[in-house]
């Protein structure tokens, strides 16, 4: 939103489109940061460690996909060709929107994991805690 504000664009049906198309990228980056981090608990890092390690592996792959799609977007936010300029807020909200998100995946995202993930019990713990009904 803050970009189509930048370039005194409209939220119209193509603006909107390419927000879906940047909340489905945000996700599954996301999604893939949090499972990384996951497997490398379970592997035995301790929470600090796997969050670091997941950020770290998936930072590549990461910056590869959002810069391809902004580099794939561009045209469209520049509206090159015939009849693009109803397109350009599509553009512009998918750039916009995958700059400000680079920073949100790669800082924000594993410091809420950290944060929830640390008071949240492992299920070895929660074991402990029940009784025993064999006995």
């Amino acid at each position: 939103m803050i970009s189509l504000i930048l370039f005194d664009q409209t939220l119209n049906i193509f603006s909107e489109i390419g927000i879906i198309i940047l909340i489905g990228i945000v996700t599954k980056n996301g999604i893939l940061i949090v499972e990384f981090a996951n497997q490398k608990k379970l592997a035995g890092l301790p929470l600090r460690e796997a969050v670091l390690e997941a950020a770290t592996l998936r930072l590549r792959p990461i910056l590869m996909t959002s810069l391809a799609t902004m580099l794939g977007a561009l045209p469209i936010a520049l509206a090159l060709g015939a009849a693009a300029k109803s397109r350009i807020p599509m553009g512009i909200a998918i750039i916009g929107g995958l700059i400000f998100s680079l920073i949100l995946t790669l800082y924000v995202v594993p410091a809420l994991y950290t944060l929830i993930s640390g008071n949240i019990k492992s299920e070895e713990d929660s074991d402990d805690l029940e009784p025993d009904l064999d006995e």
